[in-house]
């Protein structure tokens, strides 16, 4: 069992990321530091990490209230309500994007009364928000469901305020589940591209994302800088969820 898990961890994972580093590594002298770092890719860099960093906020925040009501209330339809939030993990990011469109375009809802949302950065960041908000969901509310309910009776019986026996009893025990729940959503985000390429204008400068930079490379046959860009945006991921292990490994 040991000996497949190994062959299966390093076939699926430690080799496909360890050639794509090697090929781009291989270039380091001739073209990774100027295409690495160039001007268009330092901004898609910004882009892509601040608005899926946003994203994984809003959708923390959202998603605990989301989860909150699942576990806590119920309600009519809370079935198919839970049912509901496993879609974006379902449906194919294309879909989404051509949903989002219709709803956001210039012919949509919101288009109807002049408001600009497609080709803008907001819409990059409603695209980010709808298909990695499932992830927060579903890592809180499997925890917030095995809180044992007698512990925050107690702290009733003690005297503790509603407010008091969510941060001293409930809080301790979901925190390392939301910020599980967050990372995930920030990687779903950083890696997002098939609902983005729709919705956002894909022009330098204004609204290019890594992702999308990395397949119009693709579609250029710059098979280099497309290594490049992805191993750069790997290794700031990397550094990112090493850390955060780290600080749930604390919080543990």
């Amino acid at each position: 069992m040991r000996l497949f898990i190994c062959f299966y961890f390093l076939v699926f994972l430690v080799f496909p990321i360890v050639i794509l580093f090697s090929t781009s590594l291989g270039t380091f002298f001739d073209t990774f530091w100027s295409k690495a770092f160039a001007p268009v890719a330092l901004c898609t860099y910004q882009l892509s990490f601040s608005l899926a960093f946003l994203a994984c906020l809003i959708n923390t925040v959202f998603g605990f209230v989301v989860a909150w009501v699942l576990v806590r209330y119920t309600f009519p339809g809370k079935k198919i309500f839970d049912a509901i939030v496993d879609l974006p993990f379902a449906l194919p990011t294309s879909v989404a994007g051509l949903s989002l469109c219709a709803i956001y375009g210039s012919k949509g809802w919101f288009g109807k009364f002049g408001i600009q949302i497609v080709f803008t950065k907001l819409g990059i960041l409603l695209a980010m928000i709808f298909v990695s908000l499932p992830f927060v969901i579903r890592s809180v509310q499997p925890v917030l469901s095995e809180v044992n309910k007698q512990l925050e009776e107690a702290a009733w019986c003690l005297g503790a305020t509603s407010w008091q026996t969510f941060l001293k009893v409930l809080w301790p025990t979901l925190l390392p589940a939301l910020f599980t729940g967050m990372i995930l959503s920030f990687s779903r985000c950083i890696g997002e591209y098939g609902s983005i390429v729709l919705l956002s204008s894909n022009f330098p400068f204004k609204d290019l994302i890594t992702p999308v930079l990395i397949f119009q490379c693709l579609e250029q046959y710059d098979y280099t800088g497309a290594t490049v860009f992805g191993s750069v945006l790997l290794f700031f991921c990397f550094c990112f969820f090493f850390l955060a292990n780290l600080i749930i490994a604390s919080l543990k």
